[in-house]
């Protein structure tokens, strides 16, 4: 299984110079796991940089693998994970959304580089 960062999504979006990197993992949709806060961070992204509808066609493709709610136990796990890895709140479900299903982290994100299933490619 996988969770692909906020980032790798946006940059699949954009058809980024990672796009390449993201790509096998998005497409496989049957083995990605949406973190609810990822739905957040890239409809917003998208609204302010395009438009509501491109963002709703972004959503529905990330919607096509399973979206994992915020629930109470994922939440104080995150929270753990912030403390002990100084990660910001969104960056902390991800990885514990990740963890929590045994799934590799995907990111192009700074934060996430050299912690453990975590697939990092600079930006």
């Amino acid at each position: 299984m996988n969770v692909v960062d906020s980032s790798g999504w946006l940059e699949y979006f954009i058809n980024g110079k990672n796009a390449d990197f993201f790509a096998p993992v998005i497409e496989n949709t049957g083995e990605v796991i949406v973190p609810t806060i990822s739905l957040f961070e890239v409809f917003k992204r998208i609204l302010m940089e395009k438009n509501r509808d491109y963002a709703l066609e972004a959503i529905a493709m990330m919607k096509e693998g399973r979206v994992v709610d915020l629930d109470d136990n994922l939440a104080l796990f995150a929270a753990e994970l912030s403390y002990e890895l100084k990660l910001p709140l969104a960056d902390s479900i991800i990885l514990a959304t990740a963890r929590l299903h045994n799934a590799t982290l995907w990111t192009q994100d700074e934060h996430f580089k050299g912690i453990e299933g975590v697939k990092y490619i600079e930006k």
